[in-house]
């Protein structure tokens, strides 16, 4: 496909590595100048143009610029009806992206993350299934969802990812503290979480790390006793 990227920040670049080597032309916005010029260093088929060159170059055009500056940065471009436009941005809906980029068509809202690059991550998103399957399917897994309601929802929910890196970050710092070797525990702690979360269901993982007295049973139980769950709880809540 030809692709054009407007927006060419950390996630919009992620993307585009994703791709790369699927022999697609990609045009990226020069706007973003750190992360155009080290993928048209890297990748033969990508280059880099001012933004009404990269609409003109394009059929299927990615936004990922904030949706703060999007009213400024898109108003003054000129689409075209066959134009397709997958948006990475969080704040604007499918039908307010659709009137930002008429008479091109806003087909899907998509939520990457920085490790679409190298695949084997989740991307939820909302729209055109069939088109973002087709572009990231084939390296990474799909989660559509039904309306912009359920996104809103994943997107709150998508949020515990940092503080699960912090639990873990803190819990490797603690240890480093009492081992000779830190960089290795924390190897050792995120190769845990990580495998552990990917080969199984929560409620069951729950249920295999509860031994009476164990370990993690005794941590998990300080730490519920200490709000952790109402915490999360309610934070997501306000955040909704």
């Amino acid at each position: 496909m030809r692709i054009g990227v407007i927006g060419c920040g950390t996630i919009s670049s992620a993307a585009v590595r994703g791709i790369a080597r699927d022999g697609h032309e990609i045009t990226v916005s020069e706007r973003g100048a750190h992360h155009s010029a080290a993928l048209v260093e890297t990748f033969d088929n990508v280059r880099a143009a001012d933004n009404q060159t990269v609409v003109d170059s394009s059929e299927v055009l990615f936004l990922g610029m904030v949706a703060e500056v999007a009213q400024d940065v898109l108003s003054d471009l000129r689409f075209r009806k066959d134009q397709k436009v997958i948006t990475f941005m969080a704040g604007l809906s499918l039908d307010e992206v659709a009137a930002l980029v008429h008479p091109a068509r806003a087909v899907a809202i998509m939520m990457p993350f920085p490790g679409v690059a190298q695949g084997g991550t989740p991307i939820m998103m909302h729209g055109d299934t069939a088109l973002v399957t087709k572009l990231f399917g084939h390296r990474n897994n799909i989660f559509p969802v039904k309306d912009a309601e359920e996104m809103a929802a994943y997107l709150c929910a998508q949020s515990v990812l940092s503080p699960i890196v912090r639990m873990v970050s803190d819990a490797a710092d603690w240890l480093g503290a009492r081992v000779s070797d830190k960089e290795q525990g924390e190897v050792f702690l995120r190769e845990l979480v990580a495998s552990s979360l990917s080969g199984m269901a929560c409620a069951p993982l729950i249920d295999a790390l509860n031994t009476p007295g164990g370990y993690n049973q005794r941590l998990r139980s300080h730490m519920e006793n200490h709000g952790i769950g109402a915490a999360l709880k309610s934070g997501l809540d306000d955040m909704l």
